[in-house]
């Protein structure tokens, strides 16, 4: 990748951090961490691999973004806005009356957002029943599952998994955000899941892990699902749950914290310095 390209990723993950932190914060409190560990892959996804039209989100050929983990609605309502699907202004508005931008995604009333999800587990199998759909019709989109990897202790992830390999479907490319914290506390114990490589390429999956909050990593390991072929991809990405915010890393509990006027100064100072020096 060209260091143009990098630098220009890596400051549009700054931007959707910045968005969601934004967002959470004119709320008082919301799901930070989780959103933060997937700002790196929305920006390659948003900034280089998906075919989108922000003034006609509903071309029917575009590409799609299912994000199972639908708590994580910040960073992709982030993302929406930074791209134009709707005004920055907006974001203010998040999970109160009347807005377009409730706790959870909604396809009916997010622009730019295609699959409503939150219920943990179901977005899987919704985005196998649209890649499927548009193979069915012949369209050349692709769709991009994030799930979550507390949320795959469900058996219907694995269900939708084994769904998608028998129906061979190779438009589906399956994020698994690896950031190795839940809910609860760390994945590794409330409930173990061991390798996910193994466990993606026993389902029959084409399978890769990879820095999730390296762009370079993602964009290359991205890249090599437009191969097509006879199975569907997954790419493990591993990430830190509060990636890109120290503060909010370090936080053992950080799956939804409040922010407060001080840490909110204090870190959008702190993105708005590493943006600057990546646009500088």
């Amino acid at each position: 990748m060209e260091q143009a390209k990098k630098k220009e990723l890596q400051a549009l993950a700054v931007k959707i951090r910045l968005a969601a932190l934004e967002a959470i914060h004119s709320l008082g409190s919301g799901h930070l961490g989780g959103a933060l560990s997937i700002a790196d892959v929305l920006a390659v996804l948003y900034g280089e691999e998906m075919k989108i039209d922000p003034q006609n989100p509903q071309w029917p050929e575009r590409d799609k973004l299912v994000c199972s983990k639908g708590h994580a609605g910040p960073a992709v309502y982030g993302t929406l806005a930074v791209k134009g699907f709707f005004p920055y202004e907006e974001l203010k508005t998040l999970n109160r009356p009347g807005t377009r931008l409730p706790s959870h995604c909604d396809r009916n009333k997010t622009p730019g957002v295609d699959m409503t999800t939150g219920s943990l587990r179901q977005g899987t199998s919704l985005a196998a029943g649209m890649a499927l759909g548009d193979r069915i019709k012949g369209r050349p989109s692709r769709t991009f599952l994030i799930v979550g990897d507390g949320e795959s202790n469900e058996g219907q992830v694995w269900e939708a998994l084994a769904f998608a390999a028998a129906k061979k479907l190779s438009n589906l490319v399956v994020l698994l955000d690896w950031n190795k914290r839940q809910l609860d506390g760390w994945t590794k114990d409330v409930y173990p899941m061991g390798d996910y490589v193994a466990k993606f390429e026993a389902f029959g999956f084409d399978t890769v892990k990879v820095d999730g909050n390296d762009v370079e990593a993602v964009a290359a390991a991205l890249a090599r699902t437009r191969k097509g072929g006879d199975k569907p991809y997954a790419i493990v990405l591993d990430t830190v749950k509060g990636a890109g915010i120290q503060e909010v890393a370090d936080t053992p509990m950080n799956h939804s914290i409040s922010v407060n006027d001080d840490q909110y100064g204090r870190w959008t100072a702190q993105l708005r310095a590493e943006l600057a020096e990546l646009e500088g």
